[in-house]
């Protein structure tokens, strides 16, 4: 006799929005162009010896990828306080770091990689691009696992660091944050620990806020080509946050608050 296992939609997400499901110890999603090389570079993590990303287990027959579930709490919009924490944010600048480390012994030449979010700067460590709080698994308040490898590119881990403080800190308006259920905070400091939790030096701290500036400056282009494709979730995520005003507001946000962050960086 054969049993089905259940599946139950789990949260989060817009690109695969509604798409990602458990099965038992199993997570289902999508397999998409970049699958082939987010397997086998998550199967060297492992061998590696870093457990802090999903390990891959198999393709299952309606051809989606098959994924070990990490037990754990996922944040998603309106973030509870507890992920809000400076204790939380240092914890996932940590793991960043270990991932970083980890996977600058891995090879990415030769593969297929996403470049919608990845560095334009370029690079050859294999970084993540898209650590915001729905990507990471805590336990006990503090992270353990980060997922969702869908835009993981070749690049500065700089950059990635970047990536997670412009999601995280957040390094956005205060419009904009508290949509997605952020408390008015001091994000200068929050970027600071950041920083001071990941191991960053003082020329490290100067080269983020530069890479933030052109960060900043491209907001809402990623986005954009979604919308403009006709992906309903984007469309829906673009509507809800304000259209153009939205990335347009940060930029006129960092403007203003940028010379705080460069001042907690010193």
């Amino acid at each position: 006799m054969v049993v089905r296992m259940e599946e139950h939609q789990l949260a989060g997400g817009v690109a695969n929005a509604g798409r990602v499901t458990r099965s038992g110890g199993h997570v289902l999603r999508p397999r998409g162009p970049y699958s082939d090389s987010v397997r086998a570079f998550l199967l060297w993590l492992r061998a590696a010896g870093f457990a802090g990303a999903p390990l891959p287990v198999g393709v299952a027959k309606d051809g989606r990828e098959r994924l070990a579930f990490i037990e754990g709490d996922v944040p998603v919009p309106p973030y509870p306080r507890w992920a809000q924490s400076g204790e939380a944010l240092a914890s996932v600048a940590g793991l960043l770091r270990r991932f970083h480390r980890a996977s600058r012994a891995f090879d990415p030449a030769g593969r297929a990689w996403s470049r919608e979010l990845a560095d334009p700067a370029g690079g050859r460590v294999l970084c993540h691009n898209d650590v915001c709080l729905e990507n990471v698994v805590f336990r006990d308040g503090a992270a353990v696992a980060v997922l969702d490898f869908d835009f993981a590119a070749p690049g500065r881990p700089v950059y990635d660091l970047a990536r997670f403080a412009l999601l995280c800190v957040p390094v956005d308006d205060e419009i904009s944050a508290a949509r997605l259920g952020w408390h008015p905070a001091d994000k200068a400091a929050r970027l600071r620990l950041a920083a001071a939790s990941y191991g960053l030096g003082a020329a490290g701290r100067r080269q983020l806020v530069a890479v933030l500036d052109g960060m900043v400056a491209r907001s809402g282009q990623f986005v954009r080509r979604r919308v403009e494709a006709g992906d309903p979730s984007f469309i829906k995520m673009w509507t809800e946050m304000g259209g153009a005003e939205r990335f347009d507001r940060r930029r006129r946000w960092w403007a203003a608050q940028r010379q705080d962050f460069v001042a907690a960086l010193r």
